[in-house]
């Protein structure tokens, strides 16, 4: 009888949290039950550079669907909503073409991203849980300053989790690896500037139940990137590395900067929606003698503050 209830048990909580994120930029290593939908929209709000004013809304509307109990497939649009005035020439480009008085502003449909995520081990049933993603991303707009680009970008991520406590409490770390091409819409690869990127995404969360349908967590976040841009066919700067990841010439190049951040979120759980919201703020940050950091933080690719509100609904 023991035996029955606990069974029952471990599958009502494959049904409530499948999928959900109990944090802003980590992820369970859940995946959709065969033939379930799930509908998520997501604004992250990048605030504050160190001067001027700054404010960058990352909107994404995303929808999911279990093929199997262990592959999802999702699709994701991108929306961004850029409101700055920044004084300092050192943060380009959001300083660069709008001037140091004027205030930019500009909302648009920016890119959309696919993605296929399979389970391998499941937190609730193995030692510990573990999933594998594949992305393909392109975008339009850059995620900077708003302007226009041709960026194509190709993720792999390792999501692993383990609970204790009866799964009331819960950690979470995901390993993503980003290769990404980016120019401008009139520049080529041998003509303008032309970005070979590879970037790292690294977080991890921790979250509790502190009573039915409430998670209070805690999360943390680094994100850094390797390259060395060229203009006109030629590296701008001969003394960084360049990224690359075309065989046979595959290396890792000079980091250009890194960013960390650390904060507390919250989760909200009813049987077919969740919310979740959580604020990040960037403890240090670096890169090299090209970005812009000062007082241990990195502002001309990273930000003061991460806010965040996620809404989902399962059907």
């Amino acid at each position: 009888m023991k035996k029955i209830v606990a069974s029952v048990i471990m599958v009502a909580s494959l049904g409530a949290t499948a999928e959900e994120n109990l944090w802003v930029y980590t992820k369970a290593t859940d995946t959709r039950p065969q033939g379930s939908w799930e509908l998520k929209l997501s604004d992250v709000s990048r605030i504050g550079k160190g001067s001027g004013y700054y404010v960058f809304h990352d909107i994404r509307p995303e929808v999911e669907y279990g093929i199997t109990d262990r592959l999802t497939v999702g699709v994701e649009a991108m929306y961004f909503v850029h409101d700055y005035m920044v004084q300092n020439d050192a943060l380009a480009p959001m300083s660069d073409g709008y001037g140091n008085t004027d205030r930019h502003y500009s909302a648009d449909f920016s890119g959309y991203e696919l993605t296929l995520k399979y389970n391998v081990l499941s937190p609730y049933k193995d030692v510990f849980g573990l999933s594998f993603a594949l992305g393909y991303e392109n975008r339009t707009k850059y995620r900077l300053d708003g302007a226009d680009i041709l960026q194509d970008s190709y993720t792999a991520t390792v999501f692993a989790q383990k609970n204790y406590l009866q799964d009331t409490l819960t950690f979470a770390l995901n390993w993503k690896t980003e290769y990404e091409e980016r120019t401008s819409p009139s520049d080529t690869r041998s003509d303008g500037t032309y970005e070979e990127e590879i970037a790292f995404d690294v977080s991890a969360g921790v979250s509790y139940r502190v009573k039915p349908k409430h998670f209070v967590g805690l999360e943390f976040r680094h994100q850094s990137d390797y390259l060395s841009p060229k203009v006109d066919g030629d590296y701008d700067d001969p003394s960084l590395r360049a990224s690359s990841f075309k065989f046979p010439r595959i290396g890792l190049g000079t980091q250009h900067q890194n960013g960390n951040y650390v904060g507390p979120t919250y989760h909200y759980a009813e049987q077919n929606w969740w919310i979740t919201a959580g604020v990040l703020f960037q403890i240090h940050g670096d890169g090299s003698h090209h970005a812009y950091n000062t007082h241990g933080r990195n502002y001309d690719e990273h930000e003061e503050v991460h806010l965040a509100l996620i809404y989902g609904y399962e059907f």
